[in-house]
């Protein structure tokens, strides 16, 4: 399947190919948890911008591999290049104008990161 998405306002829009039955996580860590986000990872070739490269900003912490990146306009995350899986992308579930027919949503231990990351790094693949 091919889900659309984008931001709040649509300035970036964008398409991702995954299956009618995905597993998503719902991760506890500090970014998470205050922004929502239920994480849907692809590998990279499944993904593709289709506009607004210009309205994206990068935020990183921490060790600096994960790739956060933002509208700048609404301040939306729709997705980003994951610590965890550095060849993909995941993205905000929530951000999909049609979502997949069936969700499972399984929850991710991200205060505990270092011992946990191995359990979703095959998501890329």
């Amino acid at each position: 399947m091919i889900y659309q998405g984008s931001c709040h306002c649509g300035a970036i829009q964008f398409e991702v190919e995954a299956p009618e039955s995905v597993e998503v996580e719902n991760c506890n860590c500090s970014i998470c948890a205050m922004t929502g986000f239920l994480h849907l990872i692809v590998p990279a070739r499944h993904f593709r911008l289709l506009s607004g490269e210009e309205s994206l900003t990068t935020y990183t912490f921490n060790t600096g591999v994960a790739r956060h990146k933002f509208c700048k306009i609404c301040g939306v995350k729709p997705f980003y290049i994951p610590r965890s899986n550095p060849d993909g992308v995941d993205i905000n579930l929530r951000c999909l104008s049609t979502q997949p027919k069936q969700v499972k949503v399984i929850d991710f231990d991200g205060q505990n990161w270092e011992q946990n990351a191995h359990t979703v790094a095959h998501k890329s693949q």
